[in-house]
């Protein structure tokens, strides 16, 4: 209970002496003990009773297990449970306890009539006797007969209560109020003046944690939020100033050191509107991560402050998705995920075990890569992790998988993914991305597993490298299997690039700019549809929900990015100019390279899902017959060796795809 806890006697030592103030209170002004001895000595008798009757409630209600300067909401609720528990085990012992003869004086007897009347040999506050005394006292015709009146017993019992809950609950508000009130001067003398941009739930978390730990270094001088509701409005002390429409002029009138963001569900238009207009006023500006990345990171969210990051403001709104919801079907049972390591695998990895996964089988060949998501998993969830060091081009090994540890899900995102890499050896590309795909899902359809989820990419769309044809390929896998197996249900997601992933564009940039640059943009118009890794892992396992067999999902990546903005606006992110600090060069288009990917092929359907970030691609579904032959004469050709045949074969399957309705194969890709 924590009453033992000598940070809390203090606390236990005012409840009590705030108690004690409550019940006289409740009989001096329900039944005027100063003028009625009876009623004086009633209540010394059972003011100790009361005291410790209502400090052990507290006690079991959790009052004491934290300080009361961050009082709260729940904490005034379990304050009203405690009390109110509290009031109705009084009612019974007080009901029960006998208490020596007093002496009541009615509060209507004159001062010639106040003659001593002996009260009967029980409690007082029991309705029973109270009505035995006024019997008494008017058959004496000491007293006139008085107007009904309540039972003193309900009556004290409610003016306690109330009495208690004004004085306990007055006692932690003001506290908190004085603990977090700025100091006479601090707005100038302590840390750096900070102008907060949101004053919701986060934006008042924030402004708490620096008035009540000025440790911490900043000093709030202001809030901005668009609620116009709250303009003018104080927040902890600290007044709404304006909107951000009105922060330019706030910026010159206040100039404060930094401005925070604490907006985490807010659109990265948003974000970066803020960050223009304080970059044009010389202010450094710091922001909350957003929501998956506060959820995982230190609960002190002053802590988690950062430097605004390029996928803070690239204008995307946030996915918002209910984890517990989503990943009903895999809570509780064995998912496999292949690629493990990599940054798709493991954020997938960090999302599962959020959904209460009952074993996570992590297969990667990369063992530095394994070992470092095998540690971090460990520390953060109760479900069993089996690391395997497994290549997926490696049938025999994939097989004792899946043999020992029966998957019930399979999310396929091993894959090679750097293009200019893949060009230069493609017949590897081929290997590991597509015949290493027909591997595992023939593997998943063996063994039964319920679902098997494939990581597809926007370069499978009318692809012109060899990377982008190696995940077509395996898009065909799937969805031709899709057709033939009745128990696996299989499904592919295709998306474009992920903010962050290793090798990506963004990491590329970052480490350029540290360098000093140059910062090389292949082509000034050049575009690419860009997504958080956090968004792709969660829509990727909400696929896996919700496809049926063969289907290919699309995940909304919002308006495509110009790669030159993307650039200017990392150098301007980390205080420098583009071209001034940071040159920036054009190496321009490579062999097979598109100035604009797309997310569907001409001939695909674009079909709304339950959710509006998830599309289905509709088209006509592969012949599995065809696919099989084609695949066996690839895998053959790569089996011996023979490159020019390999990729023979394969232009010749990606121009013209077999569509399991049509005798005809379909019309050529365009160029």
């Amino acid at each position: 209970m924590g009453l033992l806890n000598r940070h809390r006697l203090w606390q236990v030592a005012v409840d009590a002496l705030l108690i004690a103030i409550a019940w006289y209170a409740t009989y001096e002004v329900g039944f005027q003990i100063s003028r009625n001895p009876g009623w004086n000595a009633y209540w010394k008798q059972t003011i100790l009773i009361v005291v410790v009757v209502k400090l052990v409630s507290l006690a079991a209600f959790g009052a004491y297990n934290k300080w009361w300067r961050y009082l709260s909401l729940p904490d005034i609720m379990a304050l009203l449970r405690a009390i109110g528990i509290a009031t109705i085990a009084l009612l019974i012992v007080l009901s029960i306890v006998k208490f020596p003869r007093g002496v009541i004086i009615h509060p209507e007897a004159s001062a010639g009539q106040k003659t001593q009347l002996a009260a009967p040999d029980c409690t007082p506050v029991v309705a029973g006797c109270v009505k035995q005394i006024k019997k008494d006292a008017i058959a004496g015709s000491l007293l006139p007969r008085p107007a009904r009146q309540r039972a003193p017993s309900k009556r004290a019992l409610v003016l306690d209560l109330v009495f208690t809950l004004i004085l306990l609950g007055g006692a932690r508000v003001l506290a908190r109020s004085i603990t977090e009130r700025p100091r006479r001067g601090s707005f100038v003398t302590q840390g750096k003046k900070v102008l907060i941009v949101g004053a919701g739930d986060a934006g008042n978390l924030i402004l708490r944690e620096m008035l009540s730990n000025r440790l911490a270094g900043y000093t709030p001088i202001g809030l901005i939020d668009d609620d116009r509701n709250k303009l003018r409005y104080r927040f902890q002390g600290v007044k709404v100033l304006g909107t951000t429409v009105d922060l330019p002029e706030i910026l010159k009138a206040r100039q404060p050191d930094e401005v925070h963001i604490a907006l985490p569900s807010a659109s990265g238009r948003k974000r970066a509107a803020v960050v223009a207009t304080c970059r044009e006023a010389g202010i450094p500006v710091k922001t909350l991560p957003n929501v998956n990345d506060l959820i995982n990171g230190d609960n002190d969210l002053v802590a988690q402050l950062r430097a605004v990051q390029v996928e803070d403001i690239l204008g995307r709104e946030p996915v918002q998705l209910d984890p517990a919801a989503v990943g009903a079907y895999v809570r509780g049972r064995t998912v496999l995920v292949t690629g493990a390591g990599g940054s798709i695998g493991s954020e997938l990895c960090r999302q599962l075990v959020r959904m209460e996964v009952g074993r996570l089988v992590l297969a990667d060949h990369a063992e530095n890569n394994l070992f470092q998501i095998d540690r971090e998993l460990r520390e953060s969830t109760r479900a069993e992790i089996v690391p395997a060091i497994a290549d997926v081009r490696d049938a025999a090994r994939m097989e004792a998988i899946f043999e020992a540890h029966r998957p019930a899900v399979v999310f396929h995102a091993a894959a090679y993914k750097h293009v200019p890499l893949m060009e230069q050896h493609p017949v590897q590309a081929l290997r590991n991305n597509a015949l290493a795909t027909r591997t595992v899902a023939r593997l998943a359809a063996r063994h039964a597993v319920d679902r098997f989820v494939l990581v597809s990419t926007d370069k499978a769309v009318y692809p012109k490298t060899a990377m982008g044809a190696s995940k077509a390929l395996a898009e065909w896998v799937v969805e031709a299997l899709g057709q033939i197996e009745n128990e696996t249900t299989f499904v592919a997601v295709r998306f474009g690039n992920v903010l962050g992933s290793s090798g990506s564009v963004v990491p590329i940039f970052r480490e350029q700019i540290a360098r000093g640059g140059p910062v090389t943009v292949t082509d000034p118009e050049m575009t690419r549809y860009f997504m958080t890794i956090h968004e792709a892992a969660q829509l990727i396992v909400q696929a896996g929900g919700v496809g049926r067999g063969g289907d290919v999902f699309v995940l909304d990546m919002g308006d495509p990015v110009r790669i030159l903005d993307l650039a200017n606006d990392m150098i301007r992110l980390s205080g420098l100019e583009p071209e001034r600090d940071i040159p920036i060069t054009f190496t321009g288009i490579r062999p097979g390279e598109k100035l604009h990917e797309g997310l569907f092929e001409d001939s695909e359907e674009v079909e709304r899902t339950h959710h509006d970030k998830l599309m289905r691609a509709r088209r006509s579904p592969i012949s599995p017959e065809w696919l099989e032959s084609e695949l066996d004469a690839v895998e053959r050709f790569v089996n011996e060796g023979d490159e020019p045949a390999a990729l023979e074969r394969v232009r010749a399957m990606i121009a013209n795809p077999r569509r399991a309705d049509s005798e005809q194969p379909a019309v050529a890709a365009p160029a």
